[in-house]
């Protein structure tokens, strides 16, 4: 009996350390995209961007300004080897009320930037090439908020009473080079 529950032991510390480095790395990718936004707006005339912090304050993931044109984005982030992107409603609530203080701004959106990288995760360690794809979604103020998802091919669904439903939001062109699909 001894044995066995040694071997469960070690089983269960196993798994907790994979656990551990599969969060570690999800967090590494965001944290890489979230700098690389900023990287490329900083790097476009009249437009400063910042890191905000970590997800444990009630900041949007970047916060991008272009004083000349009077415009502000508040950018949440996501980044993934999945199908799919999840974005819980209260991080979409928080980059909105982010947005209405900053008033001043006559063009204010709240932006969901996605990035699908170019490997797609099948299985624990195992992976498929696919191409790099990114979107950035303008949340439309007029929607309810509610946990929503984007799909591989761009596809923004809104969780509705428990169901999918899609919602059409508009594509930002952005003032830097993207990997957005034409």
């Amino acid at each position: 009996m001894r044995s066995r529950t040694v071997t469960i032991s070690k089983l269960s510390k196993k798994t907790k350390t994979n656990n551990q480095k599969a969060a570690k790395t999800r967090r590494q990718r965001g944290y890489q995209w979230e700098d690389t936004l900023v990287k490329r707006f900083n790097a476009t005339p009249n437009w400063k961007a910042f890191r905000l912090g970590s997800p444990s304050i009630a900041l949007p993931d970047v916060l991008a300004v272009n004083t000349e044109d009077s415009a502000i984005f508040t950018i949440e982030a996501k980044s993934g080897t999945s199908t799919s992107l999840p974005v819980p409603y209260d991080q979409i609530e928080r980059c909105l009320e982010w947005a209405k203080t900053f008033d001043i701004y006559k063009k204010r959106k709240v932006l969901l930037a996605f990035k699908f990288l170019s490997k797609k995760r099948l299985g624990i360690g195992k992976y498929e090439s696919r191409e790099l794809r990114e979107f950035y979604k303008i949340w439309d103020e007029k929607l309810d908020i509610t946990d929503c998802v984007c799909t591989y091919d761009g596809k923004i669904y809104a969780k509705v009473d428990g169901m999918r439903k899609e919602i059409n939001l508009k594509e930002c062109k952005m003032p830097f080079k993207t990997k957005q699909r034409k």
